[in-house]
């Protein structure tokens, strides 16, 4: 068979890499997610390209987001982010779940910041007082 593109062993290696990392097997992941061992093998190996449901059924087998792997496999953009976002999906020592709980934490922070009034210079400075006490 020849490969499908880049694409779709770009996928391959990097569900490889996330069920490594979850120290799963190729036989495990088959059964949780619910897809057969020789089409995951086929995956895998940049042989096939899954469509959206079946990448969506190995997310929930793997315990990621399936976003992560719609992003892998270009279905979706790489949403927006910054200096703080691009060096959390970067980091190659956390998981995928790691990674999204971390950008799900820092969003709500700055959701609430951006939702709270300013403090008034004065109130700000006392406070700024009270803590180095």
């Amino acid at each position: 068979m020849e490969k499908v593109g880049h694409i779709a062993s770009d996928i391959g290696e990097y569900i490889r890499q996330q069920r490594n990392t979850a120290k799963i097997s190729l036989r495990q992941l088959s059964k949780l997610a619910g897809v057969s061992n020789p089409y995951l093998s086929q995956i895998e190996r940049g042989v096939r390209k899954p469509s959206a449901e079946i990448l969506q059924q190995i997310a929930r087998g793997l315990r990621i987001s399936a976003e992560a792997l719609y992003v892998q496999a270009g279905i979706l953009d790489l949403p927006d982010g910054g200096p703080v976002t691009d060096a959390i999906r970067a980091d190659t020592e956390l998981t995928e779940r790691q990674k999204q709980v971390l950008l799900d934490v820092y969003e709500s922070f700055r959701r609430e910041n951006n939702h709270t009034p300013d403090l008034p210079e004065k109130e700000s400075e006392d406070h700024a007082e009270h803590e180095d006490r």
